[in-house]
């Protein structure tokens, strides 16, 4: 299972990362999402998320699942590979995996609610550093991945619904 240590709010702010995302239906169970980040770089990139036939999708792009881990496992790789350089800690042949798993349970509300029951993440290196070395590596690691950090602890998630061109308000 994950865990990343809370960040000290007394250390000094070194940047923000500021993303905001759009997404459109475009067909059955196809959107179109386009993230636009605005710090600490400006880009703008469109992704498409499908489902497969089981949640009346034709498949035609990854899920939305798929990306959230895709997410995960790709910034903690981006992360050991940058801090590895920095910290000067020699790492070759890295692969991370990440078994994920959720249950769909009864919904109180909707067909179902969906409910998290861990990450399992598994790293593989080939490194001469020491074990301290490595272990300090993948530490630095786990607590700089936005998104391992995200999954570590509670978030405050808001929603807006703003209906038939009416004021936004909470929901």
């Amino acid at each position: 299972m994950t865990s990343a240590a809370t960040p000290d709010p007394s250390r000094d702010k070194m940047f923000d990362v500021i993303f905001e995302s759009k997404g459109v239906c475009v067909g059955k169970m196809r959107n179109e999402v386009t993230n636009t980040a605005h710090q600490p770089f400006q880009v703008s990139r469109m992704l498409a998320t499908d489902e497969g036939p089981f949640q009346g999708g034709e498949d035609t792009s990854p899920t939305p699942l798929e990306f959230f881990l895709t997410g995960l496992v790709g910034c903690l790789m981006t992360q050991m590979r940058v801090f590895a350089k920095r910290m000067k800690v020699d790492m070759r042949d890295l692969e991370v995996t990440c078994r994920a798993h959720w249950e769909a349970h009864k919904g109180d509300i909707g067909p179902y609610e969906a409910s998290p029951r861990g990450f399992d993440i598994g790293i593989s290196m080939n490194s001469d550093a020491s074990d301290d070395d490595v272990q300090a590596l993948i530490e630095a690691s786990k607590r700089a991945c936005f998104v391992e950090a995200t999954l570590a602890q509670a978030n405050s998630v808001t929603h807006n619904l703003r209906l038939n061109a009416g004021e936004a308000r909470p929901v």
